[in-house]
Formats: structure tokens, C-alpha cells, sequence
């Protein structure tokens, strides 16, 4: 069967992040994507000039409208942005109860505007944590989800992951990223174990979408069939190149996106 994965976030206007990203993804490792638009960004690589979300009951009828007829291995959920969004997209997911949900808490964009209303994080934490098979959450948005300090070192963040996983979810990834050294080390939690997962810290402005882009590519392996520890592993290393070949692009003034299809081109 062609495996098949649903993205449920925000359009990105400059194509470098949210839907945009996730379908060139979700393409770049030969998994058809089928989207749920949640929000219109007006946004290049300096930023975000404005937001328009769709309608709740709009989201839900996208919703319904793939799984009424596309086999979703998997549903990758990025920016959300109000509570009766949030609302709408758990209520189609308790609906069609898909085996894998991947959800990336986007909080903040890389040029720093804010994605998510503030009245929305307890929406996000009560109804879709527990609907996740793996939430990714960056050591911001980690601490910003337990209104805590920013975890500074890896008992911080070991504590963080333990008390994120004690809202629901099966698993957390917290992405490092924006930690600091030679090293981006992410942290999986499955209930388990602790499994760190490292790869060289790439020296580049053009990061933008880059969470997007990884939680879909763990989408992509988890609707071809992988395990959940192999999904991140792939997706860390794919992720990790395509930051690597950003700066073969020459897009933009500011956070420029990173290269989905460097394998190709």
C-alpha cells in the first residue's frame, strides 16, 4: 500500500515551514502527503505579519474529508494556534482514531513571533497530549509547557521529559537545538528509557522550519512502518543533512528554509 501521511497545521506563505514544509517532507522520503490547514500565515524568513485562522468547524471538515477516504498511517499536528481549533482537531482524531499522531508543540517561530495563544497551551496539553503518540518539543517550548526555567543541562532535561510525559503522551522527543557546543543532542522518552540521540551542531542562519520538517519526517517513517526509536533516529539524520545543504539556497533576507530535497538536488 502507499504509505500515506496527514500534516494538520499552518500554511507558511515563503514555503519554508508549517504545511509547506511538511508536504515537501513527507515527499522527500516517498510518503504521499495529504494536508488540514489549521491557519493562513502572512510570513517570510524576517517573520510573521499576520495570522488567519480557519475556522474551527472548517478544520474538522478537512479532517473528515481525508480519513473518509485516505488510509493515514500517520498525523503529524503542527501549529494550532487557538483553543477551539485544538478543540476541533481532537475531537476528529477521537473520531477516526489514527494509530500514530506526532505532535510538534509549536509555540514561537524561528524569527520569534508567537504561534500559539497564550489561552491555548492548557487546550493543547489536556486534549491533544493525550492523543499523541510523540510530542517534539524544542528546550523552549519544553519549558514554556511546564512554566519552567529552560532545562540547562541533562538532569534538567531528563526531569522535563518525565513530567511531559506525565501529561498523557506515550513519548517525548525534546529537540537540542538550541542548546549550545559542538553536539545537538535530543532527548526520546518512552516511558522506558532515555535515549540520547546526537549529531554535529550545523553552523547556519538557515534554519527556518526546521522542526516542522523533523517532526514530518517521523511522521513519514512511522507511516512507512518504523518503530518509533528508528522513525526519530532517520528522521534526526535527514534533518540533520538537509540543514547541512541549507546554504546551497540563496532564499530570503532572513531565516532562510532548509533543504528538503538534498538527496535529489
Amino acid at each position: 500500500m502507499t504509505p500515506i501521511a496527514l500534516t494538520i497545521a499552518g500554511s507558511d506563505s515563503s514555503g519554508g515551514a508549517g504545511i509547506q514544509a511538511d508536504l515537501k517532507s513527507f515527499a522527500a522520503l516517498g510518503v504521499y502527503g495529504a494536508s488540514v490547514i489549521t491557519a493562513l500565515t502572512a510570513q517570510n524568513t524576517t517573520g510573521v505579519s499576520a495570522i488567519h485562522p480557519v475556522p474551527a468547524a472548517f478544520v474538522a471538515a478537512q479532517i473528515d474529508a481525508v480519513f473518509a477516504d485516505l488510509a493515514v498511517g500517520a498525523v503529524k499536528i503542527g501549529m494550532v494556534a487557538q483553543a477551539e481549533t485544538i478543540a476541533a482537531i481532537a475531537d476528529g482524531l477521537a473520531r477516526w482514531s489514527p494509530r500514530h499522531v506526532v505532535l510538534d508543540p509549536v509555540m514561537v517561530a524561528t524569527s520569534g513571533d508567537r504561534l500559539l495563544a497564550a489561552g491555548a497551551v492548557d487546550a493543547l496539553k489536556t486534549r491533544l497530549f493525550p492523543l499523541a503518540s510523540l510530542i517534539t518539543p524544542n528546550l523552549p517550548e519544553a519549558a514554556a509547557l511546564l512554566s519552567e526555567p529552560v532545562a540547562g543541562n541533562e538532569a534538567a532535561v531528563e526531569s522535563q521529559g518525565r513530567r511531559l510525559l506525565a501529561l498523557g503522551c506515550r513519548a517525548v522527543l525534546i529537540k537540542g537545538g538550541h542548546g549550545t557546543g559542538a553536539e545537538s543532542i535530543d532527548y526520546l522518552f518512552d516511558g522506558a528509557r532515555v535515549v540520547a540521540l546526537s549529531a554535529p551542531r550545523v553552523a547556519t542562519p538557515n534554519t527556518h522550519g526546521t522542526g516542522c520538517s523533523l517532526s514530518s519526517a517521523i511522521a513519514a517513517g512511522l507511516a512507512r512502518g518504523d518503530e518509533l526509536e528508528s522513525a526519530v533516529r532517520n528522521a534526526k539524520a535527514w534533518i540533520t543533512d538537509a540543514i547541512a545543504a541549507a546554504d546551497r539556497f540563496a532564499v530570503g533576507h532572513g531565516h532562510g528554509p532548509v533543504h528538503h530535497f538534498h538527496k535529489y538536488y
